[in-house]
C-alpha cells in the first residue's frame, strides 16, 4: 500500500463520524433521502438478486440514462444488477425505470456507499457482485481497491478524465497507479484514454461515447400536443439543466429578447427540480410560473420546469436550447447529445470540461454554437427564433452528428459479463 493510499484510507476512517454529520446536513437540504441514509454506510436491506450479480454505479442522472441500455442487456442475459447512484433525482429516475421496464427482482437500486473502507466492505459483503462497472469518472480509491482485493473485476464504463481531475491525480502518481493499475477502462474519447494511460490504468480502450448510443429522450405525446396548443405558435426557447447562478443570466437574456419577441416564453429547467422555488425567487421582476406547482406557462415570461424526466418534452416543444452548467466557472457542461439527437439548435457556454469531445464534435459539424456571455446567448436565440430555416438546418446537422454507436451498449455489457474489455 502506498503512503498516499494509506493516508486516504486512514483519513476516510477517522472522518467517518464527520461524514455522517455531513450526510444528515444534506438530508436537511433535500440532497439525501432521510429514510435511506444507512445505505451510504453500506447497510443492506431487501434481497440480493438470484444468480450472477453485477454492481453498476452511476453518479447522477446523465450517467444513469447513458447506462440504462447496458443494464437492459445484462438483465436480458439473466444477470441481477445492483444499480447505485449518488443523487435524489437519479434515485427517483431509476425507481421509475425499474417499474416501467418490469425489472423488479432483477434490478435493485441503492445509494452508493461512501468511500469509507468498512462501509464499502459492508456493501460488498451483502451484495457479493461478480463484477463492478463504474460509469464515467466515479473513481474512488477505497471502492476500487476493495473490489480488487476480493477478486472482483472493475471496469470503468464510458470513462471520463477531465484535465482538472488528471492534474489532481498526477500530483499523487503512486496512488493513481495503485488505484487504477488493475482497472479496465473503456474511455469515451481519445483524450480521456490518454489521461487514463498516463495514470497507469491496467487496460484502456476507446470504443466511443456511450451517450451517443443512448435512446432518444421520450415525451408524452398527448402532453406535447396540449402544450403546443397552449403556446399557439408563440416564441419559446429552453435553458436546460441550469445550475446555481445561471438563472440570473437566463433572466437577463430573456429581458433583452422580450422587447423584440412579444409573448416570449423562456422554459428554464433547473438541473435539480427541488430548486424550483429557489430559482423562481431569483427571477424577480419577470412573470414567472412553476410547472412543479401545477402552473402553466406565463403569457410572457419564464416558465420554471421544475419536474423530473421531461427534457424530451421541452426539446420537442421549443427546439432552441442552451445547455446549462456552462455559463459560469467551473461549470463542466451537460450532455449536448440529448437535444442534438432531437434536432434542436444547441448553444453552450464556454465551461464544458466534462463534455469536451462531444462539444468539439458538434462544433466541427456546425451543429452547436459556443456563447461566451449573455449578449452572445441573446444573439443566438434571436437568430434561431428569427430564421426557422437556419434553425432547422442546424438541427439537422446536430441530429446527424449525434447519431451512431448503436453497438456500444452490447459491447460494454459483454465486457461486464466477461469481467474484462
Amino acid at each position: 500500500m502506498t503512503t498516499a493510499r494509506r493516508v486516504w484510507s486512514v483519513a476516510a476512517t477517522v472522518m467517518a463520524p464527520a461524514v455522517r454529520v455531513l450526510v444528515w446536513r444534506r438530508v436537511a437540504r433535500g440532497k439525501e433521502v432521510g429514510g435511506r441514509v444507512a445505505e451510504r454506510r453500506g447497510v443492506a436491506w431487501g434481497e440480493r438478486p438470484a444468480g450472477r450479480v453485477v454492481w453498476v454505479h452511476a453518479a447522477s442522472v446523465g450517467e444513469v440514462v447513458s447506462v440504462f441500455p447496458v443494464v437492459a442487456l445484462l438483465v436480458a442475459r439473466g444477470c441481477g444488477v445492483v444499480l447505485t447512484t449518488g443523487t435524489v433525482t437519479s434515485a427517483r429516475l431509476v425507481t421509475e425505470r425499474i417499474v416501467a421496464e418490469g425489472w423488479a427482482g432483477r434490478v435493485v437500486h441503492r445509494f452508493a456507499p461512501l468511500d469509507v473502507p468498512r462501509w464499502v466492505a459492508r456493501f460488498l459483503d451483502f451484495w457479493q457482485p461478480e463484477v463492478a462497472g463504474f460509469v464515467e469518472s466515479e473513481i474512488w480509491p477505497n471502492r476500487l481497491v476493495a473490489c480488487r482485493r476480493r477478486g472482483i473485476p472493475v471496469l470503468v464504463l464510458n470513462g471520463r478524465m477531465s484535465a482538472r481531475s488528471f492534474a489532481r491525480w498526477r500530483r499523487l502518481p503512486g496512488l493513481a497507479r495503485e488505484v487504477l493499475g488493475g482497472v479496465a477502462v473503456a474511455a469515451q474519447s481519445e483524450a480521456d484514454a490518454e489521461r487514463f494511460r498516463a495514470l497507469g490504468a491496467g487496460q484502456v480502450t476507446m470504443p466511443g461515447n456511450l451517450k451517443l448510443a443512448a435512446p432518444t429522450l421520450a415525451a408524452d405525446v398527448a402532453e406535447l400536443a396540449r402544450l403546443r396548443a397552449v403556446l399557439a405558435g408563440r416564441p419559446a426557447w429552453v435553458a436546460a439543466s441550469t445550475h446555481p447562478g445561471e438563472a440570473a443570466l437566463v433572466a437577463e437574456a430573456h429581458r433583452k429578447l422580450a422587447s423584440d419577441w412579444p409573448g416570449l416564453v423562456t422554459i428554464l429547467v433547473p438541473r435539480h427540480p427541488e430548486r424550483g422555488a429557489e430559482v423562481a425567487a431569483e427571477l424577480a421582476g419577470l412573470a414567472v410560473a412553476r410547472r412543479g406547482a401545477g402552473e402553466g406557462p406565463p403569457a410572457g415570461g419564464v416558465w420554471v420546469a421544475d419536474t423530473l424526466g421531461e427534457l424530451g418534452l421541452w426539446y420537442r416543444l421549443a427546439p432552441v436550447v442552451l445547455m446549462g452548467r456552462s455559463l459560469l466557472p467551473p461549470g463542466g457542461g451537460q450532455n449536448p447529445y440529448e437535444p442534438a439527437r432531437l434536432g434542436c439548435a444547441v448553444a453552450t457556454g464556454p465551461w464544458v470540461g466534462n463534455f469536451e469531445a462531444a462539444v468539439a464534435g458538434l462544433l466541427a459539424a456546425g451543429a452547436l454554437e459556443m456563447v461566451a456571455d449573455v449578449p452572445a446567448l441573446t444573439r443566438f436565440v434571436a437568430a434561431m427564433l428569427g430564421d426557422p430555416a437556419a434553425r432547422a438546418a442546424m438541427g439537422a446537422r446536430a441530429a446527424a452528428a449525434a447519431s451512431g454507436a448503436d453497438a456500444l451498449p452490447g459491447q460494454l455489457a459483454e465486457a461486464l459479463l466477461a469481467g474484462r474489455l
